[in-house]
């Protein structure tokens, strides 16, 4: 336990849980359940019965320290690591890569997002430590994969490859978000598993795969290596960020390198990134409807879901599979199978009335 680390990215926008999710506040910030927990609580609460809480790193953006403060008051400031810039994933796992070296070059990590919803926090547990093991063994990055139960579009698939060691195998191949047929031929092929988002690995073996297949990334933060953990560190990795690309870890790296396996794993996973992840986690009622926190009368209407925020009654007649959300000065309604056009929407109403509904 002593030298396992991990890193919760949260400094995603969530542009597909428009219009609850905005810039100002994104979903990880939210409470969808009615819990009392956001999602950024909720999976802070799940991974610190894992991990030593001293041992827990935030990465997020610097216009949302004040609300990851008043979340997790309990997080030192220390460890909550502030981005200049949305840089995507590579440059945020890179830098909190080189923070835990400085601080333990033989810490093992799990790098995890902030918006996930686990069913089954025992069978997640076991995975864990068993991936915690396994990387600790061996120079590999370790990604967990999805048992996938349905042809889904908003994830990326991994084809799995020949078996390594119980539930690991080697990949063969990522699969990028594809369209609903080909989600289907992959569901039905049997040799794919949604890409869950979540990765193992020693600080060594990552830090030789960001130096192999991302030089232009690495290199910015060996050359301030030095000045990790010291009160010079935020000044420089604002300098890096100021020259880093714009890339994912999962281009940059998991679909490059040589020494990728992944974990076939079944944990009641769900990333809540999108509606239609959000419904199917959600209770329904006997035709297939649900309601987030809302007031709603449905008459012959089916497979909806309904999020209203606000003191509103909501009354729908006649309509099926449809996403009704409304929060603050937007109100959406689309087919939950045109969720994708989401990001879409965003990008029109920006371009047609700037910031202001984003």
């Amino acid at each position: 336990m002593e030298n396992r680390y991990c890193v919760i990215m949260s400094g995603g926008i969530g542009r597909r849980f428009w219009p609850f999710s905005r810039t100002s506040c994104p979903k990880q910030f939210l409470d969808f359940f009615g819990s009392g927990r956001t999602l950024l609580q909720m999976t802070y609460d799940r991974l610190s019965r894992i991990i030593p809480t001293d041992h827990i790193f935030i990465v997020t953006n610097e216009a949302y320290a004040a609300l990851t403060h008043e979340q997790l008051p309990e997080v030192a400031e220390e460890r909550i690591l502030l981005e200049s810039h949305r840089r995507n994933t590579a440059p945020c796992i890179a830098w909190a890569t080189y923070h835990i070296k400085a601080i333990d070059p033989d810490a093992v990590v799990l790098v995890a997002p902030s918006d996930h919803l686990i069913l089954r926090e025992d069978e997640f547990r076991r995975c864990i430590d068993e991936g915690f093991e396994f990387v600790a063994r061996h120079d590999k990055l370790l990604t967990l994969g999805i048992t996938p139960n349905r042809p889904e579009t908003g994830y990326g698939y991994i084809q799995v490859g020949e078996p390594y060691e119980k539930e690991i195998c080697s990949v063969k191949t990522f699969v990028e978000k594809p369209n609903y047929e080909m989600a289907c031929v992959l569901l039905e092929s049997g040799e794919f598993y949604w890409n869950s988002g979540m990765f193992l690995w020693s600080v060594s073996s990552i830090t030789r795969a960001l130096e192999r297949y991302l030089p232009n990334v690495s290199s910015l933060f060996e050359q301030i290596s030095d000045r990790m953990c010291t009160p010079d560190e935020k000044a420089a990795v604002d300098e890096a960020y100021n020259l880093c690309p714009v890339i994912s870890i999962d281009f940059g790296v998991m679909e490059k390198a040589d020494n990728v396996c992944v974990m076939c794993a079944d944990f009641g996973w769900s990333d809540i990134g999108t509606w239609g992840g959000l419904y199917d986690v959600s209770p329904k009622n006997a035709e297939g409807n649900v309601t987030q926190n809302c007031k709603t009368l449905m008459y012959d209407s089916r497979n909806n879901l309904v999020a209203v925020k606000g003191d509103r009654l909501v009354v729908i007649d006649g309509l099926s599979d449809f996403l009704v959300a409304e929060a603050d000065d937007v109100l959406l309604i689309c087919p939950k199978n045109n969720e994708q056009r989401i990001r879409q929407f965003v990008t029109d109403a920006r371009v047609k009335f700037d910031d202001k509904y984003i």
